[in-house]
């Protein structure tokens, strides 16, 4: 399976994206510092610092994909799950989002 990990060096990411390398999935990885991630990990890094716009935005396309996918298969309405964001980021309240890096 193909996955896409945002914040691949996380707390959560990391977990993630060590479980799918070990499920053997193809993973790209979108992280802010590719040298955060673990040296087996067989994933490509996408350093948002430095991204190259199209690779960025067919990556962001399969990800956006994917979560369409499984709103519609369990009925999830996209709209209402993206309404807590309206007044932009919760903690910022910031569009796009302010906050500095963790």
């Amino acid at each position: 399976m193909k996955l896409t990990i945002v914040a691949a060096t996380g707390g959560i990411g990391r977990q993630a994206l060590e479980q799918a390398v070990a499920a053997g999935h193809d993973v790209t990885a979108v992280v802010r510092d590719p040298s955060k991630l673990s040296r087996g990990a067989r994933a490509v890094a996408v350093d948002l610092a430095v991204a190259d716009p199209a690779a960025l935005e067919h990556e962001l396309g399969d990800a956006l994909a994917w979560l369409v996918s499984v709103a519609n298969v369990t009925g999830v309405d996209l709209e209402r799950a993206a309404a807590r964001y309206a007044d932009g980021c919760p903690r910022c309240h910031h569009t796009p989002c302010t906050c500095p890096p963790a």
